[in-house]
Formats: structure tokens, sequence, C-alpha cells
């Protein structure tokens, strides 16, 4: 069933407010226009052919494509399901399309008086392939229709409006970029959720040092940038910007808890007298807000405290160290799941039979799969299931490597701890104190063991294995990097995101055998030994492999998801960041990184943020990150195939010579 459209001007009924041909003030905008990131926003529709444009009523009419053709083309919505990709093909990418599909925003600047100005922003859907030309047409068509003292910018949707306006003047199509418009929001959602909780604002490190001991899990802890070490708590609320692929974000994520960026934080502080205030902390896409409450509340303890998670018993047999390639998945119960996961890498991009296709497969309604949007990105005509698996194996060999280096196994760990009579006299009583509940004596025994741990001697045969497992480097003098690979991460229910140490600077068979004992003490850090005990890790299940590998030159660094962190509905885009040199530099703080969102079904990728560089990548430099997001994409298929939905945290860099290596591939906590 259709429905007529109104003499031009005229508006809908009441319960459609959409109107065709008016011209828009701001009193109409608000009128019409839904919320989203924050943000008021309205959708319309440009009608080429007779030159007109719809301003659609948000609350009714949640997609432009539903709208064009039903309300506009007369079709049913049954048809448009069938044909819904060539529909979207013939309105987001023919060059002589009828219909140009955007959105506008309104937004704030000061003006020189520092008085609020409200501006408009114009852009597409971020995979429209809108080029040069059209772009200023739909600009310039727009800005014809809006009122004349609201300013007007036009937002590039991606890479490639980008670069086809570098050929428009600014004067006739005035522009700005998505990092310019969202670098300085003054709240950003980082992780969804809410909670009820004292806020405890510290605007120091100093001050966050002082009273971390006693923070507990109704505290909801507020500070520039928190530390990886940050206990369990209610909640985490920055008031500078960080990444939501920060080791704080993960945890916040794999905890359930909201996060999220709140730069006019230390204001609200002043202003509510909030330090210390009972408050309602809610963290949405589209809203970030903290309420003060009267009085304290009556709170139960987190159901986190009797949650029990799962695990598989270590194996201790005596099996040898053994190169990376040569380990699977299934030995994650031998050598870590870090070089299980490696291992399994290695056989992945060797394999021309695996299935890197699976997340392509899953319905999507109304489409059946996304077989022929995986075929378009990897420039293939041929959709059919046996040559697109065969093409996309290709292409994820020819876009990564996976690196060399040697596992370690639990044994070498056990063989160690049992050596030393100190050793084992530590971990009984850091058990008996675990066991009656003597939290006041954790942190001593704990930092007393680790001290043992990194002076311990080695047995002659673990010394003899650990400096044999990787010899040709080793006597070359070759710069090493040693990393943990527990059995106790990477868990459902328990990411232990930056909670294990590796070290990136080893020369040598002396700083090997510190390192390799350094990754081992830090299985009894005070505060890993306080998250395992809180999820029912026993002491006793828990042991660490090593992975020992060549350092690798790397001019670019960083981690990318499988998924869009900050908008968990999002099932095309994947977020990558990165930064000049290693990808611990993204993940620990240390800097800012540029961040990106790639779309892997229709194409597209944006620049979200430029990080503390404060400069964008080149052209090529962002083409080449899109397969790499691709990549990603391809193989969460294979490392999730009980669930191809759950998406993955890889840490990539790429070498002086341009080749990108995976260096860390694992589930991401959601």
């Amino acid at each position: 069933m259709t429905t007529d459209l109104l003499p031009l001007g005229a508006p809908c009924p009441h319960t459609d407010r959409t109107v065709v041909g008016e011209n828009l003030s701001l009193p109409l905008f608000r009128t019409l226009s839904g919320v989203l990131a924050g943000h008021p926003y309205l959708k319309v529709v440009v009608d080429r052919t007779e030159n007109t444009w719809h301003l659609l009523d948000t609350a009714v009419h949640p997609f432009h494509v539903n709208y064009v053709a039903t309300r506009i083309l007369g079709m049913e919505l049954s048809a448009l399901d069938a044909t819904l990709d060539a529909f979207n093909a013939s309105v987001y990418a023919d060059p002589e399309r009828r219909f140009l599909l955007g959105v506008l925003s309104l937004h704030t600047d000061e003006d020189f008086d520092g008085r609020e100005r409200p501006f408009l922003v114009l852009e597409t859907t971020e995979a429209d392939t809108m080029q040069g030309a059209l772009l200023e047409d739909f600009y310039t068509f727009v800005r014809s229709r809006v009122d004349g003292r609201l300013p007007l910018l036009l937002k590039p949707a991606n890479h490639g409006q980008e670069h086809e306006l570098t050929a428009i003047s600014e004067v006739r199509v005035p522009r700005i970029l998505s990092h310019q418009l969202f670098g300085n929001r003054t709240r950003t959602p980082l992780n969804p959720g809410e909670a009820t909780g004292r806020l405890r604002y510290f605007a120091t490190a100093e001050e966050y040092e002082a009273a971390a001991a006693g923070l507990g899990w109704s505290d909801i802890v507020a500070m520039a940038c928190l530390p990886d070490d940050v206990p369990r708590v209610a909640g985490f609320v920055n008031t500078a910007p960080i990444t939501p692929l920060s080791h704080t974000n993960v945890l916040a994520s794999g905890w359930g808890i909201p996060n999220a960026i709140v730069r006019d934080l230390p204001q609200l502080v002043e202003q509510d007298d909030l330090n210390g205030a009972w408050v309602r902390y809610r963290v949405r896409d589209d809203e970030i807000t903290l309420a003060p409450l009267a009085n304290a509340p009556a709170l139960q303890a987190p159901t986190w405290h009797q949650q029990r998670i799962r695990m598989e018993p270590p194996l201790l047999e005596d099996v040898p160290a053994l190169s990376l390639h040569r380990l699977r998945r299934a030995d994650r119960d031998r050598y870590g799941t870090k070089a299980a996961n490696l291992g399994e890498l290695h056989h992945v991009l060797d394999s021309r039979s695996a299935d890197l296709t699976a997340f392509y497969g899953r319905p999507r309604p109304p489409r059946t799969d996304l077989y022929g949007h995986l075929a378009a990105r990897l420039g293939t005509t041929d959709a059919t299931t046996a040559e697109l698996r065969q093409t996309a194996a290709a292409f994820a060999a020819r876009t990564v490597a996976a690196p060399d280096g040697v596992a370690l196994p639990f044994a070498l760990q056990h063989r160690f701890l049992i050596s030393s009579p100190a050793l084992q006299q530590g971990i009984g009583k850091l058990k008996m104190a675990l066991e009656l509940g003597a939290v006041e004596a954790l942190d001593p025994l704990c930092l007393h063991l680790q001290h043992v741990v990194r002076n311990t001697p080695m047995p002659d045969e673990v010394t003899r294995q650990i400096t044999q497992a990787f010899p040709a480097p080793l006597a070359a003098g070759s710069r090493l990097v040693v990393r943990s690979s527990s059995n106790a991460e990477d868990l459902p229910g328990f990411s232990a995101a930056g909670v294990y140490d590796s070290v990136t600077t080893v020369r040598g068979a002396g700083e090997l055998l510190d390192a390799v004992r350094q990754v081992w003490a830090s299985l009894l850090s005070p505060r890993s030994v306080r998250l395992r005990h809180q999820v029912g890790i026993s002491l006793d299940d828990t042991y660490m492999g090593v992975i020992i590998q060549q350092y690798v030159p790397a001019d670019l660094g960083g981690v990318l998801v499988t998924c869009n962190p900050t908008r968990r509905e999002d099932f095309r885009n994947v977020y990558l960041n990165c930064s000049p040199g290693s990808p611990e530099t993204v993940v620990d703080g240390t800097t800012l990184p540029q961040q990106y969102l790639y779309n892997t079904v229709e194409g597209g990728g944006r620049t979200v943020a430029l990080g503390s560089s404060g400069t964008d990548l080149p052209a090529a430099t962002r083409g080449r990150l899109a397969d790499l997001a691709l990549t990603g994409r391809l193989l969460q298929s294979h490392f999730s195939a009980d669930d191809t939905e759950s998406p993955l945290d890889i840490e990539w860099l790429m070498t002086d010579q341009g080749d990108f290596r995976l260096v860390q591939i694992r589930p991401y906590a959601l």
C-alpha cells in the first residue's frame, strides 16, 4: 500500500510531519529532527527530476531508502527487500542518480563575543560514492533552501569524498572534516552502561595514587586518563580524550561498566560539589549523564563477586619449546592463548582451504547473505561460495603475515617454580591468604613473590631450553621481544588486557632469562592475583607461557577491532587505531592514536581522530589500512567459528618495508 504525497509545502498528516519543497528554518528543523550521538539531525532527500526536496520526519522515517521506494516511487516494502542491494546501488553509487540522500545535523560554536552560534552540517551516508560535481550540486541545492542566517558546511562522509573535494574551492563548498567536527566534543561515549556509585574525582595522578588502595566496587573513578592498573569499580570517567581501544576501555567493556569522556567534568564537580557524591551515571550512544542523588542508596554487591570463570586445566607435561608456526589453537592449554592463536594464524594464512567468508554468509534481513558485497570488496565478480573462499584466503595471505618466533610451554615455568623452596613457601602463603580472605596481606605477599621469581636462578635444563629455543637471533645479538601467553586471559568474561608484562628491549642470553622471569612474575602481581581471584580463577590453575620473537622495526603500529566499539549494532565497520612505532603506544595511552572507521560491507573509510600527531596519514597508506581492516574481518570468520559475530582484537605493525604483520590476535571483550 502506498501513500500519495501532499502538495509542495504542505505538511503531512499529524502522524507524519514530513514536508516537501519547503525552505528549512531552524524551528522547522527542530520540529522534524531526532537525536544521534548527542546532536539533532534531519534526513533529507533531493529529487533531481522534480527539482524539489523532502524533509523527513525522523520519528516516522528512519531510513532514506524505505521512504524513497514507498513514498516517492510507490513500491511495496516486499519488492524493495527483494531488490535492496540493486536499489541501494541506484541511489548511492549511480553517477546519474535521480535522488541525493543525506543528513543535516545541528551543531554550535562560539562567535567572537563568546556567544553560541548554531550551524548546520550536511553529509551523505558513509558508503555514498558521490563524485566532486555531484557533491557540489548537492551542497548548492541544500544551501539555496536553508535559512541564509544558518551557516552550512559539507562534511565528506569518507576518504573518497575528501579526495573528490580537493579540486573544489572551499568558497563554493565550505566544508568540515569529521575529526574537526567531533574531535573536540565535550562528551563522547566509550562503553555503554549504567551505574550507581560514589564519584571519586582525581585532579592529578598523585591524588589517585594516594587513594587507589581504598577504591571499591561502588566507586566511579574520574580523572584525566585512568591508569591501566585501575581496580574493578562501578564505572570510569575520563576528562581527557582517549581511544575506545585503550586498555582501560577494554577492561570497561569486559567488566560491563560505563565509560565515557566527559571533558567538562571538572567544572561540573566544582559547580555541583560532585566529588564524593553519590550519582547515577549513564552512558548511551546519544547521551551521557551524571545525576546527583539526594541520599546514599542501598546497594547490593555486584554479581561478579559470585562470578566463576570456567577455564580448562593447564597441561604441564614435558613438551618442548616450539616455533609458532607449529602450534594450533588446541595448544593453548600447554603454551597459552596468545601463542596458540599466533600458531593458528600461521595455519590460516598458509592454508587455501580455510573459510574466511562466514561473517558474510550470515543473514542480515532482508538479505540472506552479504557474499555479493564481499565479492565487490575483493574485486571479483564471482560470488560462488567455493571461488569466494579461495579469493578471500588469497587476499588475506597477500595482505598480512604472521610473526616468526617460538613459544615456551607452561612446563618450563612449572619446573622453575618447583625448583625453589622459597617460591613454593611463598605460593603456599599466598594461597592461604586468598582462602582466608586476608585482603590486607595480598599486596605484600605478591610483591615479595615477584621479587623472588625475578631473582631465583633457573635450573640448568630450563636455562638450556630457553637459550636454545631461538639460537640464531640470540647468537647474532639481535633485539628480541618477550611476550606473555597465559591460560588466564582472553576468556569469556575475563580479558586481562594490559595485566601481564611484555619486554621489548632484550639482547643476549642474560637479558632473555631476566625477561622470561619478569613475564612469569607478572602472573603474581597484586593486580593480576586480585582480578583472577574475584572471578574464581584458582592460583593452582594459572600458568604463563612465553613468546620470544625477533624485534621488527615498525614505521606504524596499532590495534584494530572487528566492530565499532561505540555502536554495538553496527555490523559494517572495523575500528582501527595507529601511531608511529609499535602497537603498545596505542593501547597503553602513551600517545593518542590516529583513529579510523572502515566499512567492510559497502566499502569506504573515514578519519575519526588525528590523535597526538595532528596530521592524517597519506591517502595511499589509508587505502592499505582499508585492506588490513577487511583482512581482520575475514579472520573473524575463522577465529570466531562458533559465533561469527564475536569480534577480534588484533595488534599489528607495518614494517619499514611497508609489510603488515599481526603480532597478537584475541577475542575483543564486549
